[in-house]
């Protein structure tokens, strides 16, 4: 079984940043698409930031500027750096990786979510 677990997140005031981690561990042979999805107060779980295995990213246009999405396959690790911190980013942000296990099979695991709140 694959798991993933987050850390990072926190209580910030607007314009400050904060830096998510994410780390998978199992059974797994490769690492291939790795990315930040986001789930606000009222508001559908929505895309932040993704890398693929070839390196390419793509950002959510709310955050385009803002945050940037970072990868360490030696870890297996996915971070997301986040700045200049705006109220509408407040949101439970969820890690997401896709790969292949010892026995090739597929896998795409999410992680338990971490809390980040940005308010005066």
């Amino acid at each position: 079984q694959v798991r993933l677990v987050e850390s990072g997140g926190g209580l910030v005031q607007p314009g400050g940043s904060l830096r998510l981690s994410c780390s998978a561990s199992g059974s797994i042979f490769r690492v291939n698409a790795m990315g930040w999805y986001r789930q606000g107060p009222g508001k559908e779980r929505e895309l932040v930031a993704a890398v693929t295995g070839g390196g390419s990213t793509n950002y959510g246009d709310s955050v385009k500027g803002r945050f940037t999405i970072s990868r360490d396959n030696a870890k297996n690790t996915v971070y997301l750096q986040m700045n200049n911190l705006k109220p509408e980013d407040t949101a439970v942000y969820f890690c997401s990786v896709e790969g292949l296990t010892y026995t090739r099979a597929t896998f795409g695991s999410w992680g338990q979510g971490t809390q980040v709140t940005v308010s005066s």
